[in-house]
Order: structure tokens, then C-alpha cells, then sequence
């Protein structure tokens, strides 16, 4: 995995020094609101058993994302690989990154990277279909709401019975998104 750099952000390959990070993340209610509710019990969580990515630091396709010019933690973006032609993307800021168009920069950058360097034909995007910030940001870079599922999500998950919205880019119809 490369280093890619972005006018913000220094994405990065995950490593273990990254582990409070990421736990600090989870330990955000608003962060994890549309994942799990709230803010991950970690005294009773494994990250094995749950349907969301928690990072420890290992995973070979999770890249931290820091301010270049501060190295301050932003967050996380992954490129998940489901085949050899098409990844499944997704990302975690912290809640003081938001609204800063830092997610669209991060993810355009992975997006790029997928097409241009792993040779990905397809890359897809899901979330809850009441969470409007990750639905414009998938927006932003190009992708299109291909169809909303209906999983069995948690029942403390406000908006669960609008499903879930899965987003789809094919490498012909990514135009360099904020590159």
C-alpha cells in the first residue's frame, strides 16, 4: 500500500501505533452512532464480532489519515478488496474533522489509488440511509445509490427501518473527483 497525499491529508498504511487512535474513535457516541448506537463498550466488544470495521493497527487495508502540515489524528479510510476487481470503500473521522470536506478529500484520494494503482473495476459504498453526511460525501466522488437493502440491524439504531443504501463507481465513470 502506498502513501498518498492529498492537500490536507497524509494517508498512510495503519500500524499498531495508530491502536488509541482508532479506540478513541469508537469511544465517540456520534461517531459510532450510525454503526452501533453510540460508543463501542470495548470491556464487552470484540472486534471480531461485530458488522462494522474496528481497527487495531494490523489491517492490511486500512490507511490513517493525519493533517499533513500538524500530524494530528483525522481518522481512518479503507479499500476493502471483495474481489479482484472490486472494493468495497469506507471511512471513520473524528467529529472535530467534519463538515471540513476532509472525508471527500481522503476517500477521492483511495478512489484514485484504487482505479490507478490496484486496478480495481468497481468500487462500492454502504451506510445507513439516514446518515446524510456519508451519503454526500460517496455523492461527491462520483458514486450512484444502486439499491438499499435491509439488514438486520440493531433496533436501537434510529432510521434502521430505512435500510441501507449501497453506492457503486465504475472505473469508467470516475472523472478524478477532487484530485
Amino acid at each position: 500500500m502506498a502513501v498518498l497525499q492529498t492537500t490536507t491529508l497524509t494517508l498512510r498504511p495503519c500500524t499498531p501505533d495508530d491502536r488509541a487512535d482508532f479506540i478513541d474513535l469508537e469511544l465517540d457516541p456520534e461517531v459510532m452512532h450510525f454503526l452501533n448506537g453510540g460508543a463501542v463498550d470495548h470491556a464487552t466488544t470484540n472486534p471480531k464480532d461485530v458488522n462494522f470495521l474496528m481497527p487495531r493497527g494490523s489491517e492490511p487495508y486500512v490507511w490513517t489519515a493525519r493533517r499533513t502540515n500538524t500530524d494530528a489524528f483525522v481518522g481512518w479510510f479503507c479499500l476493502f478488496p471483495e474481489t479482484a476487481s472490486l472494493a468495497e470503500i469506507g471511512y471513520r473521522l473524528r467529529r472535530d474533522a467534519w463538515g471540513q470536506g476532509l472525508a471527500s478529500e481522503g476517500a477521492s484520494a483511495l478512489v484514485a489509488w484504487g482505479f490507478d494503482s490496484a486496478g480495481y473495476d468497481k468500487i462500492v459504498a454502504c451506510t445507513m440511509a439516514v446518515n446524510r453526511g456519508s451519503r454526500r460525501v460517496m455523492e461527491k466522488l462520483g458514486m450512484k445509490q444502486a439499491r438499499t437493502t435491509f439488514p438486520d440491524f440493531p433496533a436501537r439504531l434510529p432510521g434502521a427501518e430505512q435500510g441501507e443504501v449501497w453506492y457503486e463507481l465504475l472505473r469508467s465513470g470516475w472523472s478524478g473527483g477532487n484530485r
